[in-house]
């Protein structure tokens, strides 16, 4: 339903420590149901780059200004993730993305409490950084 949003269109960006250094890159990503669900019900994606399946370690879930590991939002059952409000997924990458064109791919994994199954949702958007 939502599946386009999981990687919003030109919202890819490297992330630039306060030392100038590339240390990955993030996107906008909007919650592919038709409701608000706890940050606890999100399980850690599958995020592939260029064809090589990103480590759950190197992934960060970023709500309302405070990052979280995916391991993290386990725990976090006070905050919701409300329909229209975009979340990032930071990617923990020495140098980030290079100049020229990537392919990106998502399945974001929710836990609806009355499903007996994960909802899993992807999407694959080819970006180009400048």
């Amino acid at each position: 339903m939502f599946d386009e949003m999981i990687i919003r269109e030109g919202s890819v960006h490297n992330l630039v420590g306060d030392d100038g250094e590339v240390t990955g890159f993030e996107f906008d990503t909007h919650i592919p149901y038709y409701r608000g669900l706890g940050l606890s019900m999100i399980e850690a994606p599958e995020v592939v780059v260029d064809g090589v399946v990103v480590d759950e370690a190197d992934l960060r879930f970023v709500y309302n200004g405070v990052s979280r590991t995916f391991a993290e939002l386990a725990d976090v059952s006070d905050v919701r993730w409300e329909l229209r409000t975009f979340a990032q997924i930071q990617v923990l990458r020495p140098g980030g993305l290079s100049v020229g064109e990537h392919e990106i791919y998502v399945n974001l994994r929710l836990r609806v409490s009355y499903l007996p199954i994960l909802s899993e949702n992807r999407f694959t958007r080819t970006v180009t950084v400048a």
